[in-house]
């Protein structure tokens, strides 16, 4: 009788002793599960640091060539305002950024005898004449601030045609002196004489029996 409940004691023993090293064996590979998910988790966290440094370095690079860009566009545009209408006026782009997106506004400002300034939109500044010196302007910085560089000639249809005739022989010579400062040839249509005559060659063209005829004019 003894022996049956030694016997049975043993064996409820030793199903233990498996169950527990079942047991055992599993949680050696949990703990062992578990430190591979650690380890990948702070490789995650590490890589995260990483890209939310890499992040703010790029944006700080971005807002740099941003604000370099700016200040470069403003210098051409506003030395294109003061060459021609001969004053102090100044263009200023104001940037904001709306919907996850950065949008400019554009500004003119007049310097006042009484030492104030007039901060004005180029469309409501002196008339459409200084809309189409921005205008001509900013193409020219745009082009010559791109990064990489265009190539090719600039080409203008009608400028300045809102200019006024005191001002538009200083839009010809600053479109020579264009020409000159960055080596590119300008290619323009244009009905307005001080902008033909600056031309180093001209072009007529009509419209005869509906066929375009170019001439050369001398």
């Amino acid at each position: 009788m003894w022996s049956e409940k030694l016997k049975i004691m043993n064996d409820k023993l030793e199903a233990e002793k498996e169950k527990y090293f079942e047991l055992r064996g599993q949680l050696q590979a949990l703990n062992s599960e578990k430190e591979k998910l650690e380890d990948k988790l702070k490789a995650l966290e590490n890589r995260e640091l990483t890209l939310l440094e890499s992040r703010r370095l790029l944006q700080n690079v971005s807002e740099y060539a941003r604000d370099q860009s700016k200040q470069q566009i403003e210098h051409i545009v506003t030395n294109c305002l003061q060459y021609i209408f001969n004053s102090n006026i100044e263009f200023k782009i104001e940037l904001n950024e709306k919907a996850n997106r950065n949008e400019a506004d554009f500004y003119v400002i007049t310097p006042l005898e009484n030492g104030q300034n007039v901060t004005t939109r180029p469309e409501v500044s002196r008339g459409g004449g200084v809309v189409d010196i921005v205008s001509l302007a900013l193409r020219i910085a745009l082009l010559e601030a791109h990064n990489p560089k265009i190539n090719g000639p600039l080409i203008l249809d009608e400028p300045a045609k809102h200019v006024s005739e005191d001002y538009v022989i200083n839009v010809a010579e600053f479109l020579k002196q264009v020409s000159k400062m960055f080596n590119r040839q300008i290619i323009m249509v244009t009905h307005n004489m001080h902008l033909l005559e600056s031309a180093d060659k001209k072009y007529k063209v009509e419209l005869i029996d509906t066929v375009s005829s170019v001439t050369p004019v001398t």
